[in-house]
C-alpha cells in the first residue's frame, strides 16, 4: 500500500505542475501537429503511387505514425524532469524521508503515461477533425491509446537512464533529439514497407517505432487488423519495458547509494 500512496502522491504532484504549466503537454505536440496539419496535405496524393495500401488515404496511413512520433518524442524528455530534481535537491530531499524509493520512478513514468495519453487524444481530435476515422470504433481507440502509452513507458526509460547517468539536461534533449528522426524516418511511421531502400527495409523491420506503428494502424484502417501484429507489437514493447526498466533501476540505485 505505501508503494501505490506514494506513487500516486507523485503523481498528484507532477500532475499539478502540469496544470499550473499547460505549455508542458503543448511544447512536444508542435512537431506531430506540424506534421499532421501540414505534412499529410502536402504528400495527399503518394496514396495514388503503386505499392501504396489500396483504398487508404495518406492522412490515415500517417495518423497512426505521427501518434508514434509525439509518444516516442514525449518519451525521450522524461530525463529532463529527473535531472531537474536533482539539480534542484528535491530528489535528496525526499531521500531523506520514508517515501518508496520505487515510487519515485513510478510516479514519474505514471505521469509520463497520462502526458502522452492526453497528447494523443488531442492529436486524435485533430486528425478526425481533419477527415480521419477509426474503423475500430471506441474499443480500437482505447486499445491504441494503451499501446500508445505503454509505448511510452517502455521508452521513457532510456530517457530517465540518460539524466540519472548524465545529469544533464542537454544531454537528454540532444541525445533524444538525435534519435527521434532517424527512427522516425526508418519506420513504417511516414511511408511503406516497399517505398524504402532496402538497406532501410531491413532498419523498419527491426525497428520497435514499426512494431508499435503497424498495431496503431491496424487499429485504425478497415481490413487492417491482424491479432499477431498487436500481440507481436505488445510483446516487443514488453521486451524493451524490461531492459529499459532494468537499465534505469541499476543507474537509479547507484545515484541514491
Amino acid at each position: 500500500m505505501t508503494l501505490l500512496f506514494d506513487t500516486g502522491y507523485l503523481f498528484v504532484r507532477a500532475l499539478k505542475k502540469l496544470v499550473r504549466n499547460p505549455i508542458l503537454i503543448f511544447f512536444s505536440l508542435f512537431q506531430p501537429i506540424i506534421f499532421l496539419v501540414l505534412f499529410t496535405q502536402l504528400f495527399h496524393s503518394l496514396n495514388l503511387l503503386p505499392g501504396f495500401p489500396p483504398g487508404v488515404s495518406y492522412l490515415e496511413y500517417a495518423s497512426a505514425g505521427i501518434l508514434m512520433q509525439n509518444a516516442f518524442s514525449s518519451a525521450l524528455q522524461s530525463g529532463t524532469s529527473i535531472v531537474e530534481d536533482l539539480n534542484s535537491g528535491f530528489l535528496p530531499k525526499m531521500l531523506v524521508t520514508q517515501v518508496s524509493r520505487p515510487a519515485i520512478l513510478l510516479g514519474r513514468l505514471v505521469t509520463d503515461a497520462f502526458r502522452v495519453t492526453v497528447q494523443s487524444i488531442i492529436i486524435l481530435a485533430l486528425a478526425y477533425a481533419l477527415g480521419f476515422r477509426l474503423a475500430s470504433g471506441i474499443p480500437g481507440a482505447l486499445l491504441i491509446l494503451f499501446i500508445i502509452a505503454f509505448f511510452g513507458l517502455a521508452w521513457s526509460g532510456i530517457s530517465l537512464a540518460l539524466g540519472l547517468r548524465t545529469k544533464s539536461s542537454e544531454t537528454v534533449f540532444g541525445i533524444g533529439a538525435f534519435l527521434t528522426f532517424p527512427l522516425l524516418f526508418m519506420s513504417t511511421a511516414l511511408v511503406p514497407l516497399g517505398f524504402m531502400p532496402t538497406w532501410m527495409q531491413y532498419v523498419s523491420k527491426v525497428n520497435p517505432i514499426s512494431y508499435a506503428v503497424n498495431a496503431v494502424r491496424d487499429l485504425s484502417i478497415p481490413g487492417f487488423f491482424s491479432l499477431s501484429a498487436e500481440l507481436s507489437a505488445l510483446a516487443f514493447i514488453a521486451g524493451i519495458a524490461i531492459v529499459t526498466m532494468g537499465i534505469t533501476l541499476y543507474l537509479f540505485r547507484k545515484v541514491i547509494s
